[in-house]
């Protein structure tokens, strides 16, 4: 799904295949390409409103193809002494990233590694490794668009539970985890509907799919943390007033039809 994000955001790093699943996908849910849209200027309001806030230090577990308004450029723009720290998966993803961090950014200051976001004790422990950050400051731990690609375990389990709360465990106080997840809980029946055809969709392509959760059960992964104001909402809902002055906003017909629930809790 990382490059199908890419082609939906109209990037260059994706293949032929993944065009043509976005035209398969345009026919059969043509709203997903506003809520992708809608779900990368979420990342870019938390990203500028932690920053003001004060927090410098950022690990981006769900960037995917780094395109344009990303972590690093959007936290340069509060403190150009922010350091950011990508963790990218998907080869050609990672190779993207790797590239314009080359060409445009500070190596001392910004840096991608490739590892699973299932283990928390790996990725926060290469990033770290990395020397970008400062080992006793706190970091914001960023999981954006990504957890709701994440399948339950072979067992039944739910691997996104246990994989937020890892992280939630390692963190440092005064450090902060952002989740945002697609809901098929309290979301007009059309787009209900849509979900299970996207599932049939990627199914039919060999993609693992989009994975809804209940709007409860994305609360519950911030655990016990302060939610910052305004709490657990739909992204349209999170400090709209942040939104980049250089991007059209996402206009949907009501806030519920952006799919995604999302929230940022702080550790105390």
């Amino acid at each position: 799904m990382v490059r199908v994000h890419d082609c939906l955001l109209d990037g260059t790093a994706h293949w032929a295949i993944d065009r043509e699943f976005c035209a398969a996908l345009q026919k059969t849910f043509p709203e997903f390409k506003a809520i992708t849209l809608a779900s990368r200027m979420f990342v870019a309001r938390v990203v500028r409103h932690l920053a003001g806030l004060g927090v410098r230090q950022f690990v981006d577990l769900g960037s995917g193809v780094l395109t344009a308004h990303n972590t690093h450029q959007i936290a340069d723009e509060i403190d150009p002494r922010s350091r950011v720290v990508y963790v990218i998966k998907e080869p050609v993803a990672a190779a993207h990233a790797e590239i314009l961090l080359d060409e445009e950014g500070d190596p001392a200051r910004q840096a991608v590694i490739r590892a699973d976001l299932r283990d928390a004790v790996e990725v926060l422990a290469e990033a770290n490794a990395t020397g970008v950050f400062k080992p006793d400051d706190p970091i914001a731990v960023l999981m954006f668009s990504v957890l709701h690609i994440v399948p339950l375990g072979s067992n039944g389990s739910d691997v996104v539970a246990k994989t937020v709360a890892d992280y939630r465990r390692l963190l440092s106080s005064g450090s902060y985890l952002g989740v945002s997840h697609v809901t098929n809980d309290g979301i007009p029946a059309t787009l209900r509907t849509k979900l299970v055809e996207l599932r049939e969709l990627c199914a039919n392509w060999g993609s693992s799919g989009v994975f809804p959760r209940s709007r409860a059960q994305i609360n519950a992964l911030l655990g016990d943390f302060e939610l910052v104001a305004p709490g657990m909402d739909w992204i349209p809902c999170w400090h709209p007033k942040d939104e980049c002055p250089r991007v059209e906003p996402v206009a949907f017909e009501a806030p519920n039809h952006a799919l995604v629930w999302g929230g940022v809790g702080r550790k105390a």
